[in-house]
């Protein structure tokens, strides 16, 4: 679940930018930059919310499983979606 957080790292490297330090990302990366759905994103999420982020970037397969969670959740399809999400 940790591929999209490697790959948004690497890209911001290459370009130089850092995303918020309040958001967390959560997603597997397919070969085509397709955000593949995880296996226990409530659990995730809501660590994630304990830990003080209050923005979670999901797959959007995942989306609809999380209800309120305390704190913004967003969907993403793909890795160049997240990157215009993170990304100023």
């Amino acid at each position: 679940a940790a591929d999209l957080g490697v790959v948004l790292a690497a890209a911001g490297s290459f370009r130089d930018l850092a995303m918020d330090p309040g958001t967390v990302v959560i997603g597997e990366v397919g070969l085509a930059g397709e955000v593949r759905a995880v296996h226990r994103i409530g659990e995730q999420v809501r660590e994630a919310v304990r830990l003080g982020f209050n923005r979670v970037v999901v797959p959007a397969a995942n989306r609809k499983e999380l209800r309120e969670v305390g704190a913004e959740v967003v969907g993403v399809e793909t890795v160049v979606q997240a990157m215009h999400l993170v990304f100023p």
